[in-house]
């Protein structure tokens, strides 16, 4: 028999949850009304771009913990180059 290869198991089942899904819904149409804002309390300007307005859907959705994936790593703040 072969050894298996080590490495991630694949996790079956879907990766958003239908909640992320209605959440997201309602960014796209709040964003096609001109009615989705940006930054912190709706404090920015009108959100025209769709990627931004699911990024706003899929962040509503986690912070009323639906079953949204973890945000990808990296940083929170600008990275400094060093000299």
């Amino acid at each position: 028999m072969a050894a298996k290869k080590g490495g991630r198991k694949k996790s079956t089942g879907k990766k958003y949850g239908k909640a992320a899904s209605k959440r997201v819904e309602s960014a796209m149409r709040r964003r096609k009304k001109g009615t989705l804002k940006s930054g912190p309390g709706g404090k920015g300007g009108k959100v025209k771009s769709r990627k931004q307005a699911i990024a706003i859907g899929l962040s509503e959705a986690r912070k009323k913990g639906a079953k949204v994936p973890r945000k990808k790593g990296g940083r929170k703040g600008a990275r400094k180059k060093s000299s």
